[in-house]
């Protein structure tokens, strides 16, 4: 269910006005790559890649197929940024949890996780060779557990990676309830350096998930300012003053 609102909640953006980027390579990476990237949201990742503040790392919370990653990889190979990416995802999906059948057909919930997650693998390691992801599978909440103890993991790719530390720029695109997103908000503000940026997935005025609320709390946050509405939010840190 919730996948059909989200489709429909993009067919319905279309309407809004949005900038967006003209790019030969991304065109056909939409064509290949599964996934819901709404076009506004790729210009607000290259604005935001072309103003990283350091070289700390690009976190993105919730993967699917690649495609917001591979998206992300390009724009920093093409702004000349050496930024490593890191994402998290647990490849379990809201309304998918059970292990019981899609629908009237076959196929289990379990069999189409880990599809979309051997669907990620192959279309990072096809379009993303040289700056692919640090992808840990775990939830959000987990994966700032580990980030905090600087522990040492083992991603997708069978890569052992040290977390920790400070990062440059996040795409929340998790789970888009309330309580989820500001959980991730607060998880991200402690690490997020000053001059560092965070983009919310599904986060525009008119969209039917539990962003909203969040949105308008930050902008009242004046260790951020709003960067931009296009029309999902993009807002840089100020400061690295606790979150009120």
């Amino acid at each position: 269910m919730i996948t059909k609102i989200k489709k429909l909640f993009y067919a319905g953006i279309q309407y809004i006005s949005t900038k967006t980027i003209t790019d030969e390579y991304i065109n056909w990476l939409t064509f290949a790559n599964a996934g819901m990237l709404a076009k506004g949201n790729i210009y607000a990742m290259k604005y935001a890649i072309e103003h990283l503040p350091s070289m700390n790392p690009v976190l993105e919370i919730g993967s699917f197929c690649g495609l917001s990653a591979n998206v992300m990889a390009y724009l920093l190979q093409i702004g000349e940024k050496k930024n490593r990416i890191f994402s998290c995802d647990k490849w379990i999906f809201e309304g998918a949890e059970t292990d019981g059948n899609i629908g009237n057909s076959p196929i289990l919930n379990k069999q189409y996780r880990e599809f979309v997650k051997s669907s990620f693998i192959r279309n990072v390691e096809f379009f993303s060779p040289q700056n692919k992801p640090y992808a840990i599978e775990v939830f959000s909440d987990e994966f700032f557990e580990i980030w905090e103890k600087h522990e040492s993991v083992n991603d997708v790719f069978c890569r052992n990676v040290q977390l920790g530390g400070q990062i440059s720029f996040c795409y929340i695109d998790g789970n888009h309830t309330y309580e989820f997103a500001r959980r991730d908000f607060d998880n991200v503000d402690r690490y997020l350096e000053a001059g560092g940026y965070i983009l919310f997935d599904d986060s525009s005025d008119m969209n039917p998930f539990g962003l909203t609320r969040l949105m308008k709390e930050i902008k009242k946050n004046q260790n951020y300012a709003l960067v931009m509405k296009n029309p999902n939010y993009l807002f840089k840190k100020l400061s690295d003053m606790a979150f009120a």
